[in-house]
C-alpha cells in the first residue's frame, strides 16, 4: 500500500500541474454522464412508474451504479487501458520489476477526474434520497456502503477481464464495453425491467444485481434483510477474474515492440 500512495501522490501532482484543464475535464464529465439524468426524468414525465418502481427509486439505483463505476474506472483504469500496455512493450518492463504486477498496472493510471462524474452521481443519489419514502436505519446505510464496495470489485472484475483478453489478442477487445460503460448505462434502472432472463444472467453470470438491484429491495422494505450482504457474495467474482488474468500472464510472450 506504500507503494500505490506513491503513485497516487505522483499522479495527484501531475494533474494538479494543470488544475485549469484538470477543473475544465472535471466539469465536462460531469455533464457527458448529466444527459443519462435528463433521459429518465423526460420520461418520468410521460410515466409515473418503471415496473413498479417510481421516480426517486430510480434514481437510487442510477445514482448507486454510477458511483460503483465511477470508483472502479478512477482506480482500476490501468487495466482498462492495457492493450496499450502491451502493445508499447511496457508489460515487459513491469514484469523486469521486483513488485505486484497487478499493484503496478493499477498504479500506472489513476483517473482524478472522474471527480466531475462521482460528484453527479452523488448529487442525483442524494436528490433521490431526499424525495423517496427510505425509512433510514443504520443497518440501511452500512448496506450502501456495501452496495459501493461490491459494485467497485464486480467493474474492477471487469477491467480484469478485459486487460486478461489482451494477453490473447495483443489489442483490446471492444465487446468488453458491453459489460462496463453498457452497465453503467442499462444500470440507471432496476435489472428487474430488462426481464426475466437478464435478471438471472445479472444474478448467477455477471452479478450486477447483486450490487444494485436486490440491495435495492432492501433498501425499498420490498426486500428481505439478507439481501443487504448480496454485495459481500458478488466481490467473490473477482475470484475467476484473478484466475484469468493468471492464466493471461502465464500465455504472455513479449510483443515484439
Amino acid at each position: 500500500m506504500k507503494l500505490y500512495g506513491k503513485y497516487f501522490v505522483m499522479h495527484l501532482k501531475s494533474v494538479m500541474e494543470y488544475k485549469t484543464s484538470f477543473l475544465l475535464t472535471c466539469i465536462s464529465q460531469f455533464f457527458v454522464s448529466f444527459n443519462i439524468f435528463l433521459g429518465i426524468y423526460f420520461m418520468f414525465q410521460r410515466f409515473s412508474k418503471v415496473e413498479g418502481f417510481t421516480y426517486p427509486e430510480v434514481l437510487l439505483s442510477f445514482g448507486i451504479t454510477l458511483m460503483e463505476f465511477t470508483l472502479a474506472e478512477a482506480f482500476a483504469r490501468g487495466f482498462d487501458t492495457f492493450g496499450s500496455i502491451i502493445n508499447h512493450g511496457e508489460f515487459d518492463r513491469i514484469l523486469a520489476r521486483p513488485r505486484g504486477i497487478i499493484l503496478q498496472v493499477l498504479g500506472s493510471r489513476i483517473e482524478f477526474t472522474r471527480i466531475g462524474r462521482l460528484l453527479q452521481a452523488i448529487v442525483v443519489f442524494a436528490y433521490g434520497l431526499a424525495v423517496s419514502d427510505v425509512r433510514w436505519t443504520p443497518w440501511k446505510v452500512f448496506s450502501i456502503l456495501l452496495m459501493l464496495l461490491g459494485g467497485t470489485v464486480v467493474f474492477s472484475g471487469l477491467f480484469l477481464i478485459y486487460a486478461s483478453v489482451c494477453f490473447f489478442t495483443i489489442e483490446g477487445l471492444e465487446f468488453m464495453n458491453i459489460f462496463t460503460d453498457g452497465a453503467r448505462e442499462y444500470g440507471k434502472y432496476p435489472v428487474s425491467i430488462y426481464g426475466k432472463r437478464v435478471l438471472q444472467l445479472c444474478t448467477f453470470v455477471v452479478p450486477y444485481a447483486l450490487i444494485q438491484y436486490y440491495p435495492l429491495l432492501y433498501l425499498l422494505d420490498r426486500g428481505k434483510p439478507s439481501y443487504s450482504l448480496l454485495p459481500l457474495a458478488a466481490c467473490l467474482f473477482i475470484i475467476p477474474c484473478l484466475l484469468l488474468w493468471r492464466a493471461g500472464v502465464r500465455h504472455y510472450t513479449s510483443s515484439g515492440s
